[in-house]
């Protein structure tokens, strides 16, 4: 059984008929799928399984040649599948920009090309004017584009494919299905429901970042809530002032950052008679709510929203005026180390795969794969790696977590304002392998 209708749930049930056909599969769904972070985020796709190469470096730079050369196959596999199922989800391989907005945070990116480049990327340095080449922006002092391992896709039609994949695998999928408790019933589990109780032999959890009955998962995953805008069609005219015939999706360096690409057709959609593409911007903020709250409500927040329309036309001054047609939020499931972690509870009969923090569009397949192998006692060249078996640093149980979180937020914006330097509290978390992210 699977608990969690979002990407990971969905490629986990989708991966357990794939190895098993004769294994009976149910997904079970608190609401509707994809209701959660899968439906919610930017669509960008990455190969990355450690939240970026500096991130896995930093953590087990031994581990990494193999995760990024898993990453890899990992995103083709994904491609393979949305090929091969005549999956409509808008999938795109344009690769994806890093943008310096300062000289200083530019000189930090000159590293990243070589580093690319030697785990089997294609990367390319872009100065000022090759970056307003590729997107016009006044705000821009160069980038680093990433060319291989960075696609783009929408994430709700994605799911929406998987979901019916998976149904014709065999799943049995119920929505409107939430979890309530479950507990050890002979060799397996019984699963309790608001719509009643069901026997599995194994369960695996794929809740994100709603709360389960889980100590481990509880203690080491926080929802961070992330606010998007969409704008209405673009003109031919306001296209050509930006440029980005390629498509790529950007994201700009500093520690509280923006990610944005253009979506439904882009600039290919406009004509001289009539819009068409659009632009989403997302990120920045990463809202915690005292008690790791999630609710309905908290998917709107208007001050999020005015703070991403005025940094939207501070980055794209030509567009003053455009109107954006579109909002919404979502909680991410973050944890600090940055990237998803496993485990098992109820003697080895419930496993988990949660903690994706941002970047689990690519990873969740991967993720669901590698949860199904812990639960099955299956031994590979991943299950006994550190970055399977060991966990992240949990965070401090509450009033203690507000305010460690709420500090830290605001030593990054302090950071951001002095060039990107950390500073004391900051880079403390960075020696303890510790951090706050969205």
């Amino acid at each position: 059984m699977v608990v969690g209708g979002g990407l990971t749930g969905l490629w986990a049930a989708v991966r357990a008929k794939e190895r098993s056909p004769d294994r009976e599969v149910l997904l079970i769904e608190r609401e509707t799928l994809a209701i959660g972070a899968s439906g919610r985020n930017g669509g960008f796709m990455s190969s990355s399984l450690v939240h970026g190469l500096g991130n896995g470096l930093a953590r087990f730079p031994d581990e990494v040649p193999l995760l990024e050369k898993l990453g890899l196959e990992n995103l083709e596999q994904i491609g393979r599948v949305i090929e091969e199922q005549s999956i409509d989800c808008d999938l795109r391989k344009p690769g994806a920009i890093e943008v310096a907005v300062t000289d200083a945070l530019f000189d930090d990116l000159r590293g990243g090309v070589e580093e690319l480049n030697q785990y089997g990327h294609e990367a390319e340095l872009l100065d000022r004017d090759e970056m307003r080449a590729q997107v016009n922006s006044p705000l821009y002092r160069g980038g680093l584009w990433q060319k291989t391992g960075e696609w783009t896709v929408d994430p709700v039609r994605l799911c929406d494919g998987l979901a019916a994949y998976a149904v014709r695998l065999g799943v049995r999928i119920h929505e409107n299905t939430p979890m309530e408790a479950f507990s050890k019933s002979g060799t397996g589990v019984e699963l309790r429901t608001t719509a009643g109780s069901v026997k599995a032999a194994k369960v695996l959890l794929a809740t994100s970042a709603f709360k389960v009955p889980v100590r481990q998962i509880r203690h080491r995953v926080i929802p961070v809530f992330d606010y998007v805008l969409v704008t209405e069609p673009l003109s031919r005219a306001q296209w050509d002032s930006l440029g980005w015939r390629n498509q790529q999706g950007l994201s700009d360096s500093s520690n509280r950052f923006h990610y944005y690409r253009p979506i439904d057709g882009g600039p290919d959609a406009a004509t001289d008679e009539k819009p068409g593409g659009r632009l989403l911007w997302g990120g920045y903020d990463a809202i915690y709510h005292f008690g790791s709250r999630v609710e309905d409500s908290l998917y709107q927040r208007d001050r999020s929203f005015a703070g991403l329309a005025q940094r939207f036309l501070a980055a794209f001054p030509q567009l003053e005026g455009i109107r954006f047609t579109h909002r919404w939020g979502g909680a991410i499931d973050t944890c600090s180390r940055f990237f998803a972690f496993y485990g098992t509870t109820l003697e080895g009969r419930v496993g988990w795969a949660v903690g994706h923090t941002g970047l689990g569009v690519g990873a969740s397949r991967f993720s669901g794969d590698l949860a199904l192998d812990i639960l099955d006692g299956v031994e590979n060249e991943v299950t006994n790696l550190r970055y399977t078996t060991e966990k992240p640093f949990p965070f401090p149980p509450e009033p203690i977590r507000y305010g460690v979180v709420q500090f830290t937020r605001n030593r990054i914006a302090a950071a951001d304002r002095n060039d990107g330097r950390r500073g004391l509290w900051l880079n403390t978390l960075d020696r303890l392998g510790l951090g706050f992210d969205s």
